[in-house]
């Protein structure tokens, strides 16, 4: 059995986490820490653990081998650090830290003491970016030439009569966040397009503050990749209804995924006509699993410390495009 301590309900995600570790039989909650003594108080309660309002305390607990850390991302470093120079494993939110040089940092501390670390990059193990893997690897595309990824919500669109979204203030809040949609919700388009297109050569960034929220509500960014080909990322906390949509077009063929809907055409198939896939491509252990499995066993999981940096890395130069309002060459992000 792992004993987990959670460090914070910061995130809108912590309560996801505490649930996916109840569901693991390998896994139990014994202890909350909060940067907020009362919203820890209260987490606390509600999952009837105790409550320990000081950090040095809870990673310093003999009986505690991992934590989960949902506090602000401008926490992340310092509480990683914290926690992996005690000797426990941590699993973390997205993004690991605000600068490749953070991450690099981070994981030189990982690797020092020994603990694994996961960063929650979920959709790497879900069954449609399994299949768009799986097609790109056959060949089926070509020479692919463009990719585009979309993931946007209306978290920051007020409902009549309200003031604010049903996301929480605190997620506009620059100097917690390090940014606004791009950083958080853009996470997950831009690890897709890592992991389908490889290395990025340069980007072009535009991350807009349409409604003056003080971090951008609407962004997107023009990749281009070190194979010659084109990628587009969008994402938004002001778009009521918008699918996750990931689009591939090569010089044979087109793959089109729009939520759990796929459609594959190519030139190196029997026939020329559009096709949907017959039996979808089985997901593989959620983060969490994966973790799990890594601490128990060693097992090697498919999320790894490039996926975790080259996330950070595409953020850090994404924010310095739109500061500078200028193309950014990869190579000057170290």
């Amino acid at each position: 059995m792992i004993n987990v301590a959670l460090l914070s309900r910061w995130h809108v995600h912590a309560d996801d986490y505490a649930n996916q570790i109840k569901k693991n039989e390998q896994l139990s909650i014994q202890l909350v820490w909060d940067e907020d003594a009362e919203r820890g108080e209260k987490w606390a309660a509600e999952l009837g653990v105790p409550f320990d309002g000081n950090l040095q305390s809870v990673l310093s607990n003999p009986s505690i081998d991992a934590v989960v850390v949902n506090t602000p991302t401008n926490l992340h470093k310092e509480v990683i650090f914290a926690a992996v120079n005690h000797g426990k494993h941590v699993f973390t939110e997205k993004v690991l830290a605000f600068t490749v040089k953070d991450c690099e940092e981070i994981f030189a501390a990982v690797e020092e003491n020994g603990v694994k670390l996961m960063v929650s990059l979920p959709r790497l193990t879900e069954s449609p970016y399994l299949y768009a893997q799986k097609v790109v690897d056959e060949g089926l595309l070509g020479q692919i030439t463009t990719i585009r990824c979309r993931m946007a919500h209306n978290g920051a669109v007020p409902p009549e009569g309200k003031t604010q979204g049903w996301l929480p203030a605190r997620f506009f809040d620059e100097e917690q966040c390090g940014g606004g949609s791009f950083i958080d919700l853009g996470a997950h388009p831009i690890y897709l397009t890592n992991r389908l297109m490889g290395p990025v050569n340069a980007l072009h960034a535009r991350l807009q503050q349409t409604n003056h929220h003080g971090v951008d509500d609407n962004a997107v960014v023009i990749l281009e990749y070190k194979s010659g080909a084109l990628g587009v990322i969008e994402t938004g906390f002001l778009s009521y209804g918008s699918p996750f949509q990931l689009e591939l077009y090569g010089t044979e063929g087109t793959l089109l995924i729009e939520d759990e809907q796929i459609r594959l055409r190519s030139s190196r198939l029997d026939h020329h006509d559009w096709e949907s896939p017959q039996q979808a491509v089985q997901r593989i252990p959620m983060p969490m699993d994966q973790w799990v499995a890594e601490i128990q066993t060693d097992k090697a999981p498919t999320l790894t410390k490039e996926d975790f940096i080259n996330l950070t890395k595409i953020n850090e130069a994404a924010a310095l495009s739109n500061k500078e309002n200028r193309r950014i060459v990869l190579s000057e992000i170290q």
